[in-house]
């Protein structure tokens, strides 16, 4: 089992909080830092305002240099498929060949409103998805130099396909909740599938749907990597439990029934449960950014015992 630090900037924090975070996470020996990719706050005053995604994964490539780092996810609606790949080639590059791309076909409404970007009825943003997904992969595959694509939402022609990552394939992460779709995106372009603050029954339901669509597309399922993100809330008792809940805005029954909360020994025994419905990767989400003792509990506490 392999443990990530997962942000979400866009409830209120600077390129300062998150390098911090992303260099604690570094040293403490967690698996990958990852940030969300949203331009608005769900809740709160967001201040100081959102950071761009791919932006701050540039700079934090310069200033880290063994964590990975990725999204979990870039929205499709955000970007043009060209521009993105390359921009996640350049970062690539510029971290030595650490990033990992979680996208998908956007949610959000309020976000696209506050901030000019089109948002389609979703069978439109699936379809444009699956083309973006052809793209890119496409792009960083290419060796003819000459990468064309014709789809109904996006065309490419004569692309160079440059530039190039330095991975030989950026991991590609797709998940969610949905029952056809996205399966069958998971199954065609994923190198790993994540399912999102969803119980251990519902995880295993989530896995399996993925695993018959591997199957169906004549895929080993194995192939892929299965994740979860859930919420972090650890304390070394109730007390310190109840101050970090109260931080986040949450109950504590309620992060313990639908989240990561509790002891580290209580922890130990939720993620165990998540192994043996088929999980490999926790992405932890650390909502309260200020607060590095609470990654520094969980590293000694609770990864060396996964």
């Amino acid at each position: 089992m392999h443990l990530r630090i997962f942000t979400e900037p866009q409830q209120g924090a600077s390129y300062d909080d998150l390098l911090a975070v992303a260099q604690e996470s570094e040293r403490l020996g967690f698996d990958a830092f990852f940030r969300s990719d949203h331009y608005l706050a769900m809740g709160g005053d967001g201040l100081p305002g959102p950071t761009d995604a791919w932006i701050t994964l540039a700079g934090l490539a310069r200033e880290t240099s063994t964590i990975r780092l990725g999204t979990l996810v870039t929205s499709s609606t955000f970007r043009l498929p060209g521009p993105l790949a390359v921009s996640v080639a350049g970062v690539d590059q510029m971290s030595g060949g650490r990033v990992e791309l979680g996208l998908g076909a956007g949610w959000f409404d309020d976000e696209h409103r506050a901030y000019g970007i089109p948002f389609p009825a979703t069978p439109e943003r699936f379809d444009r998805l699956e083309e973006q997904l052809e793209i890119i992969t496409g792009l960083w595959a290419d060796t003819s130099g000459a990468f064309s694509f014709e789809g109904t939402h996006f065309q490419v022609q004569d692309s160079p396909a440059l530039p190039k990552p330095v991975q030989d394939r950026v991991p590609v992460i797709i998940g969610g909740k949905g029952k056809r779709r996205t399966p069958a995106l998971a199954a065609r372009f994923a190198d790993e599938f994540n399912v999102p603050f969803v119980s251990v029954d519902e995880t295993r339901t989530l896995f399996e749907r993925v695993r018959s669509a591997c199957e169906t597309a004549e895929r080993d399922p194995d192939s892929l990597v299965y994740s979860n993100a859930l919420v972090l809330c650890a304390g070394a008792d109730e007390a310190q439990i109840a101050r970090r809940a109260a931080a986040i805005g949450r109950e504590v029954d309620e992060l313990r029934e639908n989240g990561l909360a509790g002891t580290p020994a209580e922890i130990l025994e939720r993620i165990g449960q998540f192994a043996d419905a088929g999980t490999e990767r926790i992405y932890l989400q650390v909502l309260d950014l200020s607060d590095l003792d609470h990654l520094r509990l969980v590293a000694e506490e609770i990864l060396p015992h996964v």
